[in-house]
């Protein structure tokens, strides 16, 4: 069977329907087997010419930049020129809806579902990790013959098999992690954004440039030679900036910033003077962020110009969730981890030159589940059989340049945890209505009876005036549609919250690197010095290992006592070795449970990291 069986169909269909009556006499007077090699290498040229035809696609998604940080929305301190004449040749969805926080936008901008689905329900400590069965907008693109790439922040597991590399993209460039400057860092590369120390194609490699500037780069050069070997691509940029920490950013811009009044777009206007400074200097820093991402894009689009396809090729730019701090959010109130529309609304600007008007705005809901079905729609291929989404394209409203569509309810929700409660902190979108519960993103749990709130966004889009008492109809509908919506999404799979596994002692990765992104936390804070926790883990077979123990800083003298399974092991610590401490280990086959406890001054604590380099022979 031909690799792509729906363009081979449509390469048979045009055959049988050709008019050269006298090609097909002669193709009539071959042999069964030379009619076949005739119709196979017709089949291939009317492929190659489809896949020719179909567009490129590019996905750009900044971190942290929020719904009012463009110059096209209204905001006159970050400059963003090349995002605003992107805007007057691409058609705008201005009412485009993310989550409040990164890792659940990606797993559904992913896979067309809603993240509770795909068991990413948070950010951090293994509840970041996407089940592996996923199926991924890439590994489809992959499948109907496009080149496939990632530069930048991936934010779904940091190991076999949950990397982007398992998960459909044939070249990826990215950091580890949440962002660079968390515990997921290569030892001695932390918070570097200049000189980061990246992993290409699942290989840790230092690299000089800035961080952006070096997805931007290498997306480019994937893209030219996608280009030159005339194959179709799809490339997914999600810079890492203008997240945190910002101590490490373009240098140029910011002492530009630095003389900028950011006061204009502050939401609190009554800072003290030494507050005022403290959040200008942070800000100038975060534009300087943003300014550098709006010149990448500027690069990209005259790379796909000078590479003669920019025409047709689809590249979206959109933000992951509200900003990183409180400022202008147009008409909107709230920021980052907010379900109030400030925290979870993001322009989408789709520029596709042969098929969609310049200049346009489209106002029906849609949102990140929408970005597969989309995608795949551009690009005639298909789901695959057997695959449920959530998301709908929204192509026609492009297409067809229709002003409304069928209504639709979208959901969005995050909180902390290991599982999600029902309605903590989530917010329901249906036309003009929105239902939410904005009970704190920080919080596992809240206590008491759901405190609901419900707005008409057409009149009150600053969400000033909660209708629940005057609408009474319309909040006990989208209370019960929101309940039917969460016994949904959390009976998808059996087990439905269960933390994804690390899969380790494969060829898929020889060396796998444990951080604290990817362990389940089990007491201290977190991230901090105090805390500890466990990795979930899987081997196809008992092997032996060499388990290294990293520390974040000089340890004192100790002991370590290495837990897996049924399996127990002790170590020493040195004082002062931060790594190079090893000790060789047999790990059991199936799934176990890898626990380090280091004891220091009758003290127990996690290491910062762990790696398990499987021993041949």
């Amino acid at each position: 069977m031909p690799r792509f069986p729906m363009l081979y169909r449509s390469a048979l269909s045009v055959v049988a329907q050709l008019s050269v009556v006298a090609q097909l006499s002669v193709v009539a007077q071959l042999s069964v087997v030379a009619q076949l090699s005739v119709v196979g290498l017709l089949a291939m040229c009317f492929s190659s010419f489809v896949m020719a035809d179909r567009p490129n696609v590019i996905v750009i998604m900044s971190d942290d930049q929020g719904g009012g940080d463009y110059g096209f929305l209204g905001n006159e301190v970050i400059r963003t020129p090349q995002l605003d004449q992107m805007r007057t040749q691409s058609t705008l969805l201005s009412h485009f809806y993310v989550s409040p926080v990164c890792a659940p936008t990606r797993a559904s901008l992913m896979t067309g579902r809603y993240n509770y689905r795909t068991r990413c329900i948070d950010t951090y400590v293994g509840r970041a990790m996407m089940d592996p069965q996923e199926v991924t907008v890439a590994e489809c693109l992959r499948d109907a013959g496009y080149r496939t790439g990632i530069y930048g922040k991936w934010h779904l597991g940091d190991n076999y098999p949950l990397r982007p590399m398992d998960q459909g993209f044939e070249e990826s460039l990215i950091h580890r992690g949440g962002g660079i400057g968390q515990p997921s860092d290569p030892i001695g590369a932390e918070g570097k954004y200049t000189d980061p120390t990246l992993f290409l194609n699942g290989v840790e490699t230092p690299m000089k440039g800035y961080c952006t500037d070096l997805y931007f780069d290498h997306a480019m050069k994937f893209i030219g030679q996608a280009v030159k070997e005339k194959q179709s691509f799809f490339t997914y940029l999600a810079t890492n900036a203008p997240h945190g920490p910002f101590h490490d950013v373009p240098e140029d811009l910011y002492q530009e910033y630095l003389k900028v009044d950011f006061k204009p777009i502050l939401i609190n206007k009554r800072l003290n003077p030494q507050r005022l400074k403290a959040e200008s200097d942070k800000l100038a820093r975060i534009a300087a962020m943003i300014t550098n991402i709006d010149q990448n894009v500027g690069r990209l689009l005259n790379h796909l110009e000078q590479l003669g396809v920019k025409d047709n090729t689809i590249v979206m730019y959109l933000n992951d969730n509200g900003p990183n701090s409180m400022r202008y959010v147009g008409n909107m109130r709230g920021m980052k981890t907010h379900v109030d529309d400030g925290g979870v609304r993001s322009p989408l600007v789709f520029h596709w030159p042969k098929q969609v008007p310049a200049g346009g705005e489209l106002k029906p809901l849609c949102a990140h589940i929408d970005l597969m079905p989309t995608i795949l729609d551009a690009c005639q291929v298909p789901l695959p059989e057997g695959i449920k989404i959530d998301g709908r394209s929204f192509l026609p409203l492009l297409a067809e340049r229709k002003t409304t569509w069928p209504t639709r309810q979208v959901v969005l929700q995050a909180h902390r945890g290991n599982e999600p409660q029902a309605f903590h902190n989530f917010a329901l979108h249906e036309g003009r209505w929105k239902l939410v519960h904005p009970s704190g993103f920080g919080k596992e749990r809240f206590t008491g009876a759901a405190k609901l709130e419900l707005y008409d966004l057409g009149t009150d889009p600053q969400q000033r005036h909660d209708l629940a008492s005057q609408r009474p109809e319309v909040f006990q509908r989208l209370k019960g549609a929101y309940q039917a919506w969460f016994d949904d999404v959390s009976s998808s799979r059996p087990d439905n919250y269960a933390p994804p596994r690390i899969v380790i002692g494969t060829d898929h990765e020889p060396v796998s690197v444990l951080t604290r992104q990817d362990w389940r936390h089990q007491s201290g804070r977190p991230w901090g010095a105090d805390s500890n926790g466990f990795w979930l883990l899987e081997s196809p077979a008992p092997a032996t290992y060499d388990v290294e123990v990293i520390f974040h800083t000089e340890p004192k003298q100790g002991r370590a006592q290495i837990t897996a399974g049924e399996t127990q092991l002790e170590m020493q610590i040195d004082a002062g070795k931060k790594r190079g401490q090893s000790v060789r280990m047999k790990l059991p086959a199936g799934k176990f449970k890898l626990q380090v406890d280091v004891q220091f001054d009758n003290k127990v604590q996690g290491p910062h990291q762990v790696i398990l380099t499987k021993v041949n022979g």
